[in-house]
């Protein structure tokens, strides 16, 4: 057993809270998107709250965590989908949200503490005509290290691919689990021992990242009477060179209408929707194509009257995650899926699922690039039922070519692509001996003898006794 009493007091000289309620609020993410995990997490809750102001006080609670034996699980905002930041065995919840500080932006690179919200980092980088390449739908209020070390990609990826293509984060700091906890510069392909780690061998202090030319980007809905002439025109205008968009998601009917209460007013129900984001320059032309397709114009930001503007959110907030929040807002009982649509045959795969599943798993794609080439994801809403009807429309995507990133688990490999990160859990070796970061998230530290492709739901041995 761990002696929290004994940590509290050698904690002393820090901002710590250990008020039961607060302490379970902020031991949360948004697990509940799904209703496996929902189940499975809704008690979790760590014994501690600490909240470092500077990089060098993560490294004296680490040590003083070492030395108690106390589990640490970093968080930023808490606005994850699976369970990444949520403690499983007890111990510290690390909050990193007071380390935001914008330390410089200069031409093409900006350098933040992992605390800084993503939109408070545009705010300054903007000053200078610049913005950071991509971000999630939960721009408002994801903190930058939570969404390196969570977070795959989002809106921007349609030109810049994913967190994890190299390029896309230039330098981390992060601070190690150990009697004496060492601060390492990582820059170039070290960047993967951490990145998508769920903090799990490491914890980012500091971050730099790259930045692009800022736009006021346009947003635009565009309606469709068929799901799939709405994906056909998607995957178009996305393999158009001349044009600059930074979001590209065709959404089936009826989800737009029935889940995008603000901008009903705007659409019919039985309409498929695509959301673009795009460049002010690339309207007029992009406007073009829209006229030779079977899609309508349903609302643009730049000619959109004041009066009817007010109270809507941004486009990036009708997309990505937000898809399925603003869902869950008019119906509790969905949750959603997770796909990568293999290229060059993508839209064939999106078909055949959409013939197979129909309204029980309406379409939502997110174009991107992956590998060099255009292709989609998808994250389809789930008319949810039972726990095995979705583990058969798991089965049936993956039967069909279509890999599945399942937001229903909560470790790295289950919710990835069912296999051990070896360059991760060797860094986690040396990085974290104890195995005190973020417990119960990695299985090859866990249980290395654990069969990845057996389907069988991996429960950390915490949850088990909790159960």
């Amino acid at each position: 057993m761990t002696d929290i009493a004994a940590l509290k007091a050698d904690l002393a000289a820090f901002k710590v809270e250990d008020n039961p309620a607060i302490v379970k609020q902020k031991s949360r993410d948004f697990f509940w998107y799904s209703p496996v995990l929902k189940r499975q997490l809704d008690h979790v809750t760590g014994d501690l709250v600490v909240s470092p102001r500077n990089e060098a006080e993560v490294v004296e609670i680490l040590k003083a965590c070492f030395r108690h034996g106390v589990p640490v699980t970093p968080r930023g905002t808490g606005t994850g989908n699976y369970g990444q930041a949520m403690p499983l065995s007890r111990g510290v919840v690390l909050s990193l949200a007071d380390m935001n500080v914008v330390k410089s932006v200069e031409r093409g690179r900006v350098t933040v503490e992992a605390g800084a919200v993503l939109a408070q980092i545009d705010r300054e980088t903007r000053k200078t005509g610049q913005e950071l390449r991509m971000h999630p739908s939960t721009y408002a209020t994801a903190t930058i290290g939570g969404f390196i070390a969570g977070g795959s990609g989002g809106v921007g990826s349609i030109n810049w691919g994913g967190l994890r293509d190299i390029g896309n984060v230039l330098k981390l700091r992060v601070v190690t689990m150990e009697e004496m906890p060492r601060v390492l510069e990582m820059a170039g392909a070290d960047l993967l021992k951490v990145m998508h780690a769920y903090g799990t061998n490491g914890i980012i202090t500091e971050l730099e990242l790259p930045l692009d030319a800022s736009y006021d980007w346009v947003d635009m809905l565009i309606g469709f009477d068929a799901f799939m002439d709405a994906a056909t025109f998607a995957n178009d205008i996305a393999n158009r060179d001349g044009l600059l968009f930074k979001e590209i998601a065709p959404i089936a009917a009826p989800v737009p209408y029935d889940y995008f209460l603000r901008h009903q007013k705007f659409l019919r129900r039985e309409q498929s929707v695509l959301c673009v984001m795009a460049a002010p320059h690339s309207v007029e032309p992009f406007l073009a194509l829209v006229a030779r397709s079977k899609g309508e114009v349903a609302y643009r930001s730049d000619t959109t009257s004041e009066a009817d503007r007010k109270g809507l959110p941004p486009v990036y907030e009708l997309t990505w995650n937000h898809t399925t929040l603003r869902g869950l807002r008019v119906d509790p009982t969905i949750t959603y899926l997770q796909v990568l649509y293999p290229f060059p045959g993508h839209l064939k795969h999106v078909e055949r699922m959409v013939k197979l599943l129909g309204d029980e798993v309406p379409a939502h794609l997110e174009f991107i690039r992956f590998d060099g080439n255009v292709c989609c994801t998808g994250l389809p809403i789930v008319r949810y039922t039972t726990d095995e009807r979705l583990d058969e429309i798991v089965r049936l995507h993956e039967d069909n070519g279509c890999f599945i990133f399942n937001p229903h688990r909560y470790t790295l490999e289950e919710g990835g692509m069912k296999q051990t990160d070896a360059v991760q859990l060797a860094f986690k070796r040396e990085a974290d001996p104890k195995g005190l970061l973020n417990p119960g998230k990695m299985i090859a530290w866990d249980n290395p003898d654990f069969d990845l492709k057996s389907n069988k739901l991996y429960l950390f041995p915490g949850l088990q006794a909790a159960e």
